[in-house]
């Protein structure tokens, strides 16, 4: 589930912010905000994460499928070894998915840019 712009939403678990703060000497506690802590989301950005291997398996795919039925055998095999061998990360690229991130600006004023839209939950 994509969350989206103006949506409603409240923290699924306590989030904490910081390290023990320490002042002189003395830690003075810990910045978290509580589950449940409701907010609106201001802005979704969706990150696409490849790397080389997921965009060397797009390329020699695309000629396999594309030149494939044309190519001398030795040279189409030696293609689908190399399809072969890069077929697992692009698998684990698919079942990744694109990357959520939100800003959600919270009813008691902290803003929370950058986070994951898995700690959210709808209102």
């Amino acid at each position: 589930m994509t969350l989206q712009e103006g949506q409603r939403v409240k923290l699924a678990a306590d989030l904490r912010l910081t390290d023990p703060i320490e002042v002189s000497g003395l830690v003075i506690g810990i910045l978290s905000l509580a589950a449940d802590t409701e907010g609106t989301v201001e802005e979704v950005v969706e990150h696409v994460r490849d790397d080389a291997d997921v965009r060397e398996y797009e390329r020699l795919k695309s000629l396999l499928d594309s030149y494939g039925d044309g190519m001398p055998p030795e040279s189409k095999r030696q293609l689908e070894q190399k399809v072969g061998a890069l077929q697992p990360a692009w698998i684990a690229f698919q079942e990744q998915g694109p990357q959520v991130t939100v800003r959600v600006r919270f009813d008691n004023g902290f803003i929370l840019s950058a986070s994951p839209q898995d700690l959210y939950v709808p209102v």
